[in-house]
């Protein structure tokens, strides 16, 4: 069990996707316009996630066992339950 929680717990200082450009590309107004533009699409997903995580109407959103859709929300707060989209995967 120790290990399975090393491995999948997300680390305390993780980058998630569209959160933070890396410097070189900061540089460039051309990346930097479509890393803004990419950032808004995942931030969007984000939303789209959080309101049909809301919406009762939705199968499987209600009764006993309400559990939120998380898998591949862009963010998250560090924790061993596959929340966050991170830049890189290291093992």
């Amino acid at each position: 069990m120790a290990v399975l929680n090393v491995l999948s717990t997300h680390a305390t200082d993780e980058e998630y996707i569209g959160k933070t450009a890396e410097g070189p590309f900061e540089a460039e107004p051309a990346i930097k316009v479509a890393y803004e533009e990419f950032r808004e699409r995942i931030n969007e997903m984000e939303r789209t996630i959080e309101k049909n995580n809301a919406n009762r109407n939705l199968r499987n959103r209600s009764g006993a066992g309400l559990v939120p859709y998380k898998l591949l929300k862009p963010s998250s707060a560090p924790s061993p339950t596959g929340e966050g989209v991170p830049n890189s995967i290291s093992i």
